[in-house]
């Protein structure tokens, strides 16, 4: 009869063999479907690709969100580089879809002007009235963003400061937005838009309804976000707030002291335009986010955190 102790021993060496058995297992399911991934997220890129080139243009839309419903429903046996890879491909395929709506829209009739009148000898001309902030494209001289299509968005704001601006379901109905260089603005988007980018804005608070497909964030800070979106990806940004219902895991990259808590917005026609935008209200993961700087799996990661639930926002009016 062995001693107890070596009995005691001889179990946990065996422990320690099942253990490796099953960590092995695991990994050989989780290669494989990695592998049936790859391939299927290839067939179909390559058949968005093709529609985009020549087939009808809202074929390759759905295909294209069955191609982001794919990359979300496998984020949780993929390595984090693949997942970037997926969600930097999708970016790109709805920027090349947002360019080839713009290039077949209908290209304006030419009309004349009618010419000013020239004002009477000895009068004084009037002044000129301040401009009001427009919905318009970026300033000149900024690229597009990472993930944004060529050429001028369909719609949004850029260079206002210490505004209330607003564009409201009939300007937004699946179209892309572009907020850029905003200063102390409240933005009010109603409505259920394409695509979202908001980009060099400082002490901005956005409110957004349903976006069907992504939302880029890139070079903010002291802003306050509530949106909701399949794909949110954040890029150096700093002290801001994020209030979201996104129905993959969030993405943080080259970001510092930004937080997040459940979308708490709402207004007159929000359930119309989620039901438009394809978005499932029953499944947010407003607290799962993939720091892209952070690869220690041991430790939390320290540049976002979770709002605490007596200092979040719930009502906006």
């Amino acid at each position: 009869v062995l001693p107890e102790r070596l009995q005691r021993r001889e179990a946990e060496r065996q422990q320690g063999v099942e253990r490796q058995r099953q960590k092995k297992e695991a990994q050989a399911v989780k290669e494989e479907q990695s592998e049936f991934f790859l391939a299927a997220f290839s067939r179909e890129r390559e058949a968005v690709e093709a529609l985009l080139a020549a087939g009808p243009l809202e074929e390759a839309a759905a295909r294209l969100q069955g191609l982001q419903k794919l990359l979300t429903e496998s984020v949780r046996f993929l390595a984090p580089y693949e997942v970037r890879q997926g969600q930097e491909t999708v970016a790109r395929l709805q920027g090349d879809l947002a360019a080839r709506r713009q290039q077949l829209q209908p290209k304006k009739k030419f009309a004349f002007r009618t010419l000013k009148k020239e004002a009477a000898p000895g009068s004084e001309p009037r002044p000129a009235e301040p401009a009001r902030p427009e919905a318009t494209a970026p300033a000149p001289g900024h690229g597009p963003a990472e993930g944004e299509a060529a050429g001028p968005p369909l719609c949004g704001f850029s260079g206002a400061e210490d505004e209330e601006l607003e564009l409201g379901p009939a300007e937004l109905l699946q179209r892309d937005v572009v907020l850029s260089e905003l200063r102390g603005c409240r933005v009010r988007l109603r409505g259920n838009a394409n695509t979202l980018r908001v980009r060099d804005c400082r002490g901005c608070t956005v409110l957004c309804g349903p976006v069907s497909t992504s939302v880029l964030v890139d070079g903010c800070s002291d802003c306050l976000l509530v949106l909701a979106c399949q794909q949110l990806r954040t890029h150096r940004t700093r002290d801001s707030r994020f209030y979201v219902q996104v129905t993959s895991r969030a993405v943080v990259e080259d970001c510092t002291k930004v937080s997040f808590a459940p979308y708490t917005w709402s207004y007159p026609g929000i359930e119309r335009d989620f039901e438009s935008s394809g978005l499932d209200k029953t499944r947010n993961n407003w607290n799962l986010v993939d720091d892209f700087d952070w690869l220690a799996t041991d430790k939390p990661s320290p540049n976002w955190s979770l709002i605490p639930e007596q200092e979040r926002i719930s009502c906006w009016d």
